[in-house]
């Protein structure tokens, strides 16, 4: 058999325990190149720049 809680757990404890459980929302940041929406500090993946330089090639649909 497992083990069981020794205690009910209050609803106020139980719930500041999952205060920091939410998902936080991603920093968005404009491309210069494309203006399309990428992750900072990473290559853009519309256009494939990253610091005005191209680090991958993008095929264009």
């Amino acid at each position: 058999m497992t083990p069981l809680p020794k205690r009910k757990l209050s609803k106020g404890r139980r719930d500041r325990r999952r205060a920091h459980d939410a998902l936080k929302s991603r920093n968005l940041v404009a491309c210069p190149n494309c203006n399309e929406m990428r992750l900072p500090h990473c290559m853009c993946p519309t256009c494939g720049y990253y610091k005005g330089r191209e680090i991958k090639a993008i095929e264009r649909k």
